[in-house]
């Protein structure tokens, strides 16, 4: 049983606001989700970013973005200066939060159950609170804002249950049921309750429709249920890795971060989970990645295929058939394949910590970025060598990709960085259309497709010797990130990654070394430095950048340098947050930038990690 004791209501004006939170550091949270959406959760207990009900929605929690206005669901233990920690349930998304005082010890466990099939539209988030020691009080506030808080909502509370309807986002319904009595706070649902030793509190915030009945009926009964069901489903699911050598946990959390944000629906895979985290605190460098890349996806899948997920990969491919039966590959897709992408800007959340503009959308959906066929045809070969024998059927869209690569391969773009400058002709987006040439004429011998032979094969060469020759720079001594420049690039350590070079080549080892005195900071890594020549037409800085660092790390270990690649690993990995999560970016205190967690951090975190171990293995 459940003993509460319900307070004093706040006057909502005055009292809610002095107990306004401060920004938490991004890396101060945790991730989850049911593979149609995801939530963070804070140290502190509360939800700040959640967008309903798809993972490229409007949010419905976005205190991350606007302490004031974005609206969270908290859940505060009433602790004289409690520490808290959190931690999954191993092999899970269950993510588990602990606060110590001397008061006592208090747990909450968060977790959505998972999609039941393709047509199960409903989202929800289970919260169940437990006293282990003590008696405490809690603070329970659950504070939607419908349509990026651009909706008002209706409220209504009926004893133990709470509905929440938007007035103008599509008429977005809430219904929060708890194992306590709720009260009206202003838009809000408040309750202070109060829990002794081993007592329970049960909270189900869930997507609902007027006519699509209820739930359960025993609210306790179902917590528990879906409890063991969802733990059971993941432990099912991670059973599939073919993965044993080191580093098991760390790559296993990684995957798992990685299916959070693949859509069960759909077969897509989001970039990031968040959108408008900045690069730089205070700075306007904030980008929404809630979307699919075609690059980011492909990489994606390839770390899945590295370990054994063969469904994702399956997936992916009829999505991105689908996608492309009747129209050219896109660049980015909102996760259903929809391609209405218009950035625009949110002028009414002042931003994490400040950091404006805030935006939604993204502007790169119209920029030519060369580089997709190849990261693209390379997760096809990967599949088809590997796990499943593509058809011929299928094949016919790997010719259209390499028609557009034969007319394009020559010309400037905006390359793999995304730059809102003017259009150069970089080497990441010149390989890739190597890549996409040698996979294509790869995946046609082994199948025996009919292909144009000495016409692919005469082009893979020219352009192998048109990056060998012309993005070469005698005078630093590296390939450079772009013709005629003076500047590296971290992108360039794909070069041996993607076996387009021999990691022991004197010119690659020359790179190598100029990478080392230009880009890297120990373990950490810039992609390139802005300021050299100011090529990405934006104001400000960026972070380190730790998909960058892991490729360096994949570079060195390929090249020899296990023992170093192996030092620089471990080091690597000490900036993962608490939960062995990675943003996109490390600022200068080592603080998570950028949107989190970042799928390319963790992609290449898992190809670092089975590359070393692969060398590892050879030395015996």
């Amino acid at each position: 049983m459940m003993a509460y004791r319900l307070q004093r209501m706040p006057n909502y004006t005055a009292d809610m606001r002095a107990e306004q939170q401060d920004y938490q550091p991004i890396e101060n949270y945790g991730i989850i989700g049911n593979l149609k959406t995801v939530a963070l959760v804070g140290l502190n207990g509360s939800i700040d970013f959640m967008s309903f009900p798809r993972f490229d929605s409007p949010t419905i929690f976005a205190g991350m973005l606007d302490n004031k206005k974005g609206g969270r669901f908290s859940i505060e233990p009433q602790m004289n200066k409690p520490k808290s920690k959190q931690l999954y349930i191993p092999g899970t998304a269950v993510l588990l939060t602990r606060f110590f005082s001397e008061e006592g010890i208090a747990e909450l466990i968060d977790f959505m159950p998972l999609a039941g099939s393709k047509e199960d539209k409903r989202s929800v988030i289970i919260r169940k609170i437990k006293v282990i020691r003590g008696t405490i009080s809690f603070k329970i506030r659950c504070c939607p804002r419908f349509d990026y808080a651009r909706s008002e909502h209706d409220i209504k509370v009926s004893g133990e249950q709470v509905f929440f309807e938007s007035i103008n986002d599509g008429n977005a319904k809430l219904k929060l049921s708890t194992s306590f009595p709720m009260r009206k706070a202003g838009p809000d649902a408040y309750a202070e309750i109060v829990l002794k030793e081993s007592e329970i509190a049960y909270i189900v915030l869930e997507s609902y429709e007027q006519d699509g009945g209820n739930l359960f009926d025993n609210l306790e009964r179902y917590v528990r249920s879906s409890y063991q069901e969802t733990v059971s489903k993941w432990h099912a699911w991670i059973r599939q890795s073919s993965y044993k050598g080191r580093w098991q946990e760390l790559i296993l959390r990684s995957v798992i971060t990685l299916k959070l944000m693949t859509s069960f629906q759909f077969g897509s895979a989001i970039a990031a989970a968040t959108f408008g985290l900045p690069e730089t605190i205070g700075g306007n460098r904030n980008w929404d990645y809630r979307y699919t890349w075609t690059r980011d996806t492909s990489f994606t899948m390839f770390a899945f295929l590295s370990l054994g997920f063969f469904d994702e990969a399956t997936a992916f491919l009829h999505w991105i058939y689908e996608m492309c039966a009747d129209q050219q590959l896109q660049l980015i897709y909102g996760v259903d394949g929809n391609t209405d992408l218009t950035e625009t800007t949110l002028d009414h959340l002042e931003g994490y910590s400040g950091s404006a503009p805030v935006r939604i959308g993204n502007a790169a959906k119209d920029q030519l970025q060369i580089d997709i066929y190849g990261e693209l045809i390379d997760t096809i070969y990967i599949y088809n060598k590997s796990y499943k024998p593509i058809t011929y059927k299928f094949w016919g869209l790997i010719e259209k990709m390499v028609k557009v690569v034969q007319k394009d391969w020559k010309q400037a773009d905006h390359g793999i960085w995304e730059i809102r400058n003017e259009k150069k002709e970089f080497l990441h987006s010149r390989l890739m259309c190597w890549v996409a040439m040698d996979r294509a004429i790869k995946i046609a011998d082994h199948r025996s497709f009919p292909y144009p032979e000495s016409e692919w094969k005469a082009l893979r060469n020219e352009i192998y010797l048109d990056i060998f020759d012309n993005f070469w720079n005698d005078d630093i001594k590296a390939w450079v990130q772009y013709k005629g420049a003076s500047v590296v690039d971290a992108s360039v350590l794909l070069m041996p990654l993607t076996h387009y070079i021999s990691p022991v080549e004197d010119r690659w080892t020359s790179t190598m070394k100029a990478i080392e005195e230009r880009l890297r900071l120990d373990v950490l890594l810039y992609r390139y430095r802005n300021n050299d020549e100011g090529v990405d037409g934006l104001d400000g800085e960026e972070g380190t950048f730790n998909m960058c660092s892991f490729w360096f790390i994949e570079a060195m270990a390929k090249s020899g340098r296990i023992e170093e690649a192996v030092e620089s690993f471990e080091k690597m990995i000490g900036y993962a947050n608490h939960l062995g999560l990675f943003s996109e970016e490390l600022g200068k205190k080592g603080e998570h930038l950028g949107n989190f967690p970042q799928a390319f951090t963790h992609l290449a975190l898992i190809s670092a990690a089975i590359e070393l171990n692969k060398q590892i293995s050879r030395l015996g």
